[in-house]
Formats: structure tokens, sequence, C-alpha cells
């Protein structure tokens, strides 16, 4: 079974992908830029905005499949700059402020958009 998740909550895809998949136990989000569902724009801010609005996007896909952040079991952060790791992890501790999942953080050459992060995430049921 594999359903696709798409909300308004979050921003649209940008490409041939879905912004979720509820896989039954399991729901999986793309990576989600921290882009403004509502403006279009990047949230501003700097690191701490962009991590702030990328995390309400995976909360948003994932309250479309009717989960919360408590259900998240993974996460994958995606850098452009890993010097802003502390900054990063300052605002992302805010959401998991319980139990929180594993999590895998890298720096890449470059993120869709030129952001400054993208986060994915795997929860369960």
């Amino acid at each position: 079974m594999k359903n696709i998740i798409a909300t308004t909550a979050a921003p649209a895809a940008i490409g041939p992908y879905s912004q979720g998949i509820d896989a039954g136990s399991i729901v999986i989000t793309s990576g989600q830029l921290p882009v403004d569902p509502a403006t279009g724009a990047f949230a501003e801010g700097g690191i701490a905005g962009q991590t702030r609005q990328s995390l309400l996007n995976v909360q948003a896909v994932l309250a479309q499949a009717g989960l919360t952040m408590e259900n998240v079991i993974k996460t994958t952060v995606f850098l452009k700059d890993m010097n802003d790791f502390a900054a990063m992890n300052e605002v992302y501790a805010g959401f998991f402020p319980g139990n929180p999942p594993a999590r895998s953080a890298v720096e890449v050459a470059r993120l869709p958009k030129d952001a400054m992060v993208e986060i994915e995430a795997i929860a369960a049921r």
C-alpha cells in the first residue's frame, strides 16, 4: 500500500516527486526546503529561520498523514555549510524536546534553489 501525501500546508513539489508517502506503518517525507508555503519564498533569519521552516514543512506533511513529530524515528539533515551545525541543532532540538529520533547530518555541495538546509524524515505509526 502506497498513498501519496499532498498538502497545501507545505510547499508543493518542484519536480516529479511527492511531498511524502504513507506506506501504512511508516511515512516518509521528501526533503523539505525552507520555503514558506504561503509566500513561496525562503524563510528569513539565516540558518535558524530556514531550519525552522524546513521542520515546519516536515510537520505539515506528517500532519496530513495524521502523525506528529513524536512519530519521527529518523531524519536526515542536509546542510550547505557544516559550520551552521550548531545553529541548526539548536532549532532542531526544539522540535524534538524528548526522545529525539535517529539523525544523520551531512554537508552537501549544493541544495535546490541554493537553500541553506533541507530536511527529510521517516515516521512510524
